[in-house]
């Protein structure tokens, strides 16, 4: 095969770093046992594929190409420490393995933690979500490993610095090391104390795909597919649990929205101005029956209640016809189980619509009183916002320009800078 071009070469591993660094990094893992030597594994497979590519050309099957080389890197870095072991047997104990937890050189699972899934992400995902690790680094950690999201990007989705995040991915890949938490697929008996942490993982994946933290794009399509999927399959694997079917109806309701969400320039279209007659109806129709069917079956649960109300949102005729006091109902549910300053702030919007924004505007200027979410840009922008339709154009352009501050969306900036010049 003739030479490739270098730039035709990095298009393909960055294409295949964007698809499938989570499904090398989780096949990975399972050899390594250790996620920093996976993740160097990893790293220098793709930088093999840059060097050794565009020679050989770019295999049928890039990732294919890139878990072997991975792999066998794993695999090359324990032979490497058995031999240093074993020179040293008389200063170094063997470490013992319990029958379960038992690889094949080739890192095939073997014994009694056979597999319940076959997706080697929804794997990691449980694997990040072990209940040794607090809920906050498990979320950073499952995003960092699962979906290559930046560093900074999580933070800035977790409202706290990239510093403070970075610490966080570090002590946790500690933990784990430390703890002995083994590389292997929960049994069913374990699944439930690691559920939350999962659909936790999902639905953040899902939030920073919807609108990405930063960057030219106001969706990463990459991570909405991938937690969709993530959802789809954790479905397949826990069908009866009602919070599952919450979160998936949740992010197939908000999903069907996509097309909508910004106009043929790129530029952001609020909901109001979205032409519904582009929803995707049949992922809404997906998500009302999961919606009616848990909602009959009893109490509903966090994502429950978040998916009753985006639905809402999406089966109105048009936005003036949404039912707002139901919203606001439904969002003092969510309060009751979900105590969240964001929850708080997302009502506040509906009660605009039922009672007027002036007594939103007096809610969120309680939030913003309590410091929270002074780094989180929506907090601003929808205080402007209440700001603009009370008449205060000065106070407004302000309160646009300090979400602006906040913003790294290239999408959103435009939108909001746009605001803060007209005032409105």
């Amino acid at each position: 095969m003739s030479d490739l071009s270098p730039a035709a070469v990095a298009a393909a591993v960055a294409d295949a770093h964007r698809r499938g660094w989570a499904i090398v990094l989780a096949s990975t893992v399972r050899v390594a046992r250790d996620l920093d030597l996976a993740e160097e594994c990893v790293q220098e497979a793709y930088a093999s594929a840059l060097a050794t590519w565009p020679r050989d050309g770019i295999p049928a099957s890039p990732l294919g190409w890139l878990t072997t080389a991975a792999r066998r890197r794993a695999i090359d870095a324990h032979r490497r420490e058995q031999v240093l072991r074993s020179k040293l047997s008389l200063l170094v104990e063997p470490e013992e393995h319990p029958a379960h937890e038992v690889e094949d050189p080739a890192g095939v699972w073997v014994g009694q933690a056979a597999d319940h899934v076959s997706d080697e992400r929804l794997r990691l995902v449980f694997l990040c979500c072990h209940p040794a690790l607090a809920q906050e680094a498990q979320l950073a950690l499952t995003l960092r490993l699962v979906c290559g999201v930046p560093t900074a990007d999580i933070a800035r989705s977790l409202l706290v610095s990239e510093t403070t995040m970075s610490a966080r991915l570090t002590r946790a890949k500690k933990k784990i090391s430390t703890a002995r938490i083994p590389f292997r697929m929960p049994t069913h008996a374990e699944l439930p104390d690691r559920l939350r942490g999962a659909l936790g993982v999902i639905h953040l994946l899902f939030t920073m795909g919807h609108t990405a933290p930063s960057g030219a794009s106001l969706v990463r399509t990459d991570l909405v597919e991938q937690a969709v999927h993530l959802a789809r399959m954790l479905r397949g694997l826990m069908p009866d649990e009602r919070e599952v079917c919450g979160l998936l109806a949740l992010l197939l309701v908000t999903d069907a929205r996509r097309s909508t969400r910004v106009d043929d320039q790129g530029r952001l279209v609020p909901l109001a101005e979205q032409d519904r007659s582009r929803w995707d109806r049949k992922a809404v129709a997906e998500a009302h029956a999961f919606i009616v069917a848990g909602l009959r079956a009893g109490p509903p649960g966090r994502y429950l209640l978040q998916a009753a109300i985006a639905s809402l949102y999406a089966e109105a005729a048009t936005f003036e016809e949404t039912d707002w006091p139901q919203i606001v109902r439904l969002y003092d549910q969510l309060l009751s189980v979900w105590p969240s300053p964001v929850v708080a702030l997302n009502r506040a919007v509906a009660v605009a619509q039922v009672s007027g924004p002036a007594q939103a505007l007096a809610e969120v200027e309680g939030l913003e009183a309590t410091g929270a979410l002074e780094s989180y840009q929506y907090l601003h922008a929808i205080k402007a916002d209440l700001l603009a339709r009370q008449g205060r154009r000065e106070e407004a352009a302000a309160a646009y320009r300090r979400a602006l501050e906040l913003t790294r969306n290239d999408a959103e900036r435009a939108f909001l800078a746009e605001r803060a010049g007209q005032g409105t």
